[in-house]
């Protein structure tokens, strides 16, 4: 890399992978799709960025890694001994792990802000409050559509009640990782050329 493309490396895009850390409701099949879809972010020179933690973001981070990619972390715990002991997470698969100290609601408001796009996979409540975080800041969001859990269909609820149309437009549903992260990385460059 030359100095200039060092200069503005910040604008690799940054894609957020939000999915539940629990993972006895799903198949093999899902935690791979989930990895397959990290591995697509590194493919198409973006960053992911995880909550840090255990389930299908780690499927993702670890595709990510496995495919030559950039990891980042944002943990809801103090700093490392905290995110190991009291809070039972990972450190695998992350370049860079941020130590939030806001425990898990605060953490989500971080890490969805960090990105500029964001990737919904398979969730739980936690999912859901990151995906309606992203959807009040009007980001891009590939919502990973699948027959296997419900998320997708959740959250094709919310958007339907949510009488905000302008939001409502960033807002897709895919199954094929490839397309997916490439639609992201389309929505957040425009995104990013309206103000830079």
């Amino acid at each position: 890399m030359n100095t200039e493309e060092l200069r503005h490396v910040h604008n690799k895009i940054k894609i957020g992978f939000s999915g539940t850390a629990k993972t006895e409701f799903l198949k093999q099949a899902d935690l791979d799709l989930c990895k397959e879809v990290g591995a697509e972010v590194a493919r198409q020179g973006s960053v992911i960025v995880t909550g840090a933690t255990t389930g299908s973001p780690l499927w993702a981070a670890q595709g990510c890694k496995e495919a030559g990619g950039i990891s980042v972390g944002l943990s809801p715990a103090k700093n490392e001994e905290d995110h190991v002991t009291r809070w039972g997470l990972p450190l695998d698969f992350m370049d860079l792990i941020i130590y939030t100290g806001f425990e898990y609601a605060g953490r989500d408001l971080l890490f969805t802000r960090s990105c500029d796009a964001m990737i919904i996979g398979p969730g739980r409540i936690g999912t859901i409050h990151e995906f309606t975080i992203s959807f009040e800041d009007g980001k891009p969001i590939g919502i990973m559509a699948s027959d296997d859990w419900e998320t997708d269909e959740v959250i094709k609820f919310i958007v339907e009640k949510s009488h905000r149309k302008d939001e409502n437009q960033k807002v897709f549903f895919e199954s094929d990782p490839k397309k997916l992260v490439a639609k992201l990385i389309e929505f957040a460059s425009a995104d990013k050329k309206g103000h830079l």
